[in-house]
């Protein structure tokens, strides 16, 4: 049977079903304060508060927190070699300052992110990607 008969051959009805009602009830809730990215930072950071591990930096232990708890918009500065700006936001406000006056290279700083990621038994970004099937297929 050709593609175009058997299309012929399926009943096309359009019956009109009746639109479902559905009620719309407002809130109890007063409507939030409009918040700046001022709060939104501090948010996150009292979020991430107490989730600190500790690594060394050029041989000093520097509080950072864990790859896991890390925000997507802090990997972009990570990987577009903005590595202060991210410092500041994964670094313990207590240790920035030191981590200033240690003035790590590239290398020493990738290690650190390696120590803190070990820290939690994770990578950043070492994703294996899905299983392969157990299910085999039918050769044909």
């Amino acid at each position: 049977m050709a593609a175009n008969a058997r299309t012929a051959a399926r009943k096309k009805t359009t019956a009109a079903r009746p639109a479902r009602k559905t009620a719309v009830v407002a809130p109890d809730v007063e409507p939030e304060e409009d918040f700046d990215d001022d709060d939104a930072a501090e948010a996150q950071e009292d979020e991430a508060e107490g989730h600190y591990v500790t690594a060394k930096l050029v041989g000093e232990d520097v509080q950072i927190l864990p790859p896991s708890v890390w925000r997507q918009s802090w990997n972009r500065l990570l990987n577009s070699g903005q590595i202060d700006a991210f410092a500041e936001l994964v670094i313990h406000p207590e240790d920035y300052e030191r981590y200033e006056e240690l003035d790590p290279t590239n290398a020493q700083f990738g290690e650190f992110i390696g120590e803190a990621s070990e820290q939690v038994a994770e990578g950043p970004g070492k994703s294996r990607g899905p299983n392969r099937s157990t299910r085999r297929t039918r050769r044909r």
